[in-house]
């Protein structure tokens, strides 16, 4: 899922030790689809090289404002007109106070002033320069203009000191930049938790219950919800596939487990439940591994019931998700069973499926029902993505001028 493709984005990379995470930064972009120019200042040529940044992007990088070859070649006018977005990271108290003093005496600051579109920039700076008042006004005089800030965080600083000030985190600031341009998207601005892939109950150290699922069906799900602008938490089982990119990715191994991911990743504005939770545990697992003894008969293996990880969602009070979706596998009466489901469960949707009629676990295409309050809807057989996508839209025609959940943004 390339979120950035066909997307132009121009990075302005100023002076400071951590002028080195830009380079991690150019290759989140690009791997998301971006195509990234970068602009070096001449604080942060002291820590990384041109030769670095051209590298990573393909592209030239430019430092010098009167160098006619780049003059000619792509000016400081269309370097800012022609990008989707300029993003400014590191930015320097210095780079900070020139863009909002409407100071333009090098390429980077120059090509700033020029911009046509709002600058998402992300401070790094030791944190008494951050907390200084000069700082702080030239903030709010950027963020009046319609920039977009990001970070900083609190932390260890590289002269020793502690407190706010350290550059965001590479992937948190490509996360801003997939926000930015999924505003216009229909799940923008809501939240989801989605659950998937099996669970493994221990029955001694070596040994556990579990069962077929792949994970495909819900890393999808995790996936198309991302892609439609929603922020997303994935708490999924173990699993072969990769995690899908743009979404928090939990990695649990029980059904206990995977509830705390849950409960912790609530409120959400939307609950898709597609993992395939063991129903039942050991009601007690040994230290050591169950010994075979010969001519002794198997031991009796004493099991307690999982927590119901869908009920308990759904009856989560003011902590609900507006829209709680769970998935049925069954293997006989498919229809009137989810139907029972739904309603037993106190979810508002189930996505059925019979996974004994046909091949389900593991295979790239399903065919479900979607179940609700309304009716039964049959979706023709699909590729895993695109009864992803299906259900994407489902959502989305849902929350169609519905406000979201009041505390899911917190």
């Amino acid at each position: 899922m390339a979120r950035l493709q066909g997307k132009s984005i121009l990075l302005v990379i100023s002076g400071g030790i951590a002028a080195y995470k830009a380079l991690e930064l150019i290759r989140l972009l690009r791997k998301d689809g971006a195509m990234v120019r970068g602009i070096l200042t001449a604080g942060g040529q002291q820590f990384i090289t041109p030769l670095s940044v051209a590298s990573l992007t393909e592209q030239p990088c430019y430092t010098d404002l009167f160098s006619l070859k780049d003059e000619t070649e792509m000016g400081h006018i269309r370097l800012s007109r022609e990008a989707d977005l300029i993003l400014i990271a590191p930015a320097s108290a210095n780079l900070i106070a020139q863009m909002a003093n409407g100071i333009a005496d090098d390429l980077a600051s120059t090509v700033l002033l020029a911009a046509d579109k709002p600058a998402m920039i992300a401070p790094a700076m030791n944190h008494m320069m951050w907390l200084n008042a000069a700082t702080q006004d030239n903030i709010a005089k950027l963020t009046a203009r319609g920039a977009i800030i990001v970070g900083p965080v609190e932390g260890d600083m590289a002269c020793g000191e502690y407190g706010p000030g350290r550059l965001s985190e590479p992937a948190d600031i490509r996360d801003a930049v997939v926000n930015f341009f999924s505003a216009d998207k229909p799940l923008a601005g809501l939240s989801a938790v989605v659950t998937s892939g099996p669970t493994y109950e221990p029955l001694d150290p070596v040994r556990f219950i579990g069962n077929r699922s792949s994970g495909k069906q819900g890393h999808a799900i995790a996936a198309a919800l991302a892609d439609a602008g929603a922020t997303v938490t994935l708490v999924t089982g173990p699993v072969a596939i990769p995690d899908p990119r743009g979404v928090k990715t939990v990695h649990i191994e029980t059904a206990a487990q995977m509830l705390d991911a849950v409960q912790v990743a609530l409120p959400a504005d939307i609950a898709v439940c597609a993992a395939a939770v063991s129903d039942w545990r050991a009601a007690s697992t040994p230290d050591q591994k169950i010994k075979k003894a010969k001519g002794a008969p198997p031991p009796a293996l004493a099991l307690t019931e999982n927590p119901d990880i869908l009920a308990t969602i759904a009856a989560s009070g003011p902590r609900r998700p507006a829209l709680v979706v769970g998935f049925a596998a069954e293997t006989q009466n498919l229809l009137p069973a989810a139907a029972a489901k739904r309603t037993a469960k106190n979810c508002d949707w189930i996505v059925a499926n019979d996974v004994a009629a046909e091949k389900v676990f593991g295979a790239d295409d399903n065919h479900v029902y979607l179940v609700t309050a309304s009716g039964t809807a049959e979706w023709p057989r699909a590729g895993k993505d695109m009864v992803a996508k299906k259900l994407a839209q489902e959502i989305a025609t849902h929350f169609l001028n519905k406000p979201k959940h009041p505390q899911a943004a917190e």
